[in-house]
């Protein structure tokens, strides 16, 4: 779950809401950048899917005592999360063998193989051995450079809608989100000093450079859940008792 706490209210954005975004950002992606092919389209698959996991732990948000506000998908639990991750993997893969790599190779980078928990280590050496599996499963000679590049298109388009989904819209660029003040991680031949986004104010935010066929809008769901009611109802219910709203964000070219 994504949280922007209010006043009086958590404004809470399911993962597999804003990997769709990720998805319809991917979908505008210039043509001419990547040729079109049966991978491509099993990559773009993965990032429309690369969150499914935390489906069924959204479904039943929870709290967090320690810091009194639903957990959110970096302080959630970590084994239970790492249990999501396996789960959300081995659905994709069933589908598709090359988006199943792609989303387990995502989810390994989120950690570090000197991490000295257990858990971790165990996840990294299983999904090692997932991605080595899948790729013979594919009896394809995919060169390196191929599905590297889709892996940082699924995390670009990941971080992206990340962007838009965990700050509010307008946010200055010194208060945004450690995680992208400095630009985004991912390098691409067309940006080998990567690429950066700022809001220009709430309903626009620039892409530099802009790695889009045009200008395109997308709307971020999410559910304005009144801190009240979470007291009442608890939060699971007070979650699905509250009604969906969403906020237009168009993407547009630097000027």
């Amino acid at each position: 779950m994504i949280v922007i706490e209010k006043e009086n209210q958590f404004h809470m954005i399911p993962q597999h809401e804003h990997a769709k975004i990720s998805a319809q950002i991917v979908a505008h992606w210039k043509n001419n950048f990547l040729l079109r092919s049966k991978l491509r389209e099993e990559a773009d698959w993965a990032i429309a899917q690369h969150d499914r996991a935390w489906i069924p732990l959204d479904d039943q948000p929870e709290w967090n005592e320690e810091k009194q506000r639903p957990y959110t998908f970096v302080d959630y639990p970590l084994e239970r999360k790492l249990q999501a991750y396996q789960r959300g993997i081995k659905e994709v893969a069933d589908r598709s063998l090359y988006a199943g790599m792609l989303c387990s190779m995502h989810y390994a980078s989120f950690f570090s193989k000197d991490d000295n928990d257990s858990a971790v280590q165990t996840f990294l050496a299983e999904e090692k051995t997932r991605q080595q599996d899948l790729f013979e499963a594919m009896e394809m000679d995919i060169p390196y450079d191929i599905y590297d590049l889709h892996f940082r298109r699924l995390q670009f388009c990941d971080d992206l809608s990340l962007y838009v989904c965990m700050q509010e819209a307008g946010t200055p660029k010194e208060e945004e989100v450690s995680w992208f003040k400095g630009g985004f991680r991912q390098s691409f031949d067309f940006a080998p000093a990567g690429m950066a986004a700022h809001w220009i104010d709430d309903e626009n935010v620039s892409v530099d450079p802009f790695p889009f066929e045009k200008p395109f809008s997308i709307e971020i769901p999410y559910r304005p859940v009144s801190k009240i009611e979470i007291k009442e109802k608890g939060l699971s219910q007070a979650f699905h008792d509250t009604e969906i709203k969403t906020h237009v964000v168009t993407f547009v070219k630097k000027e």
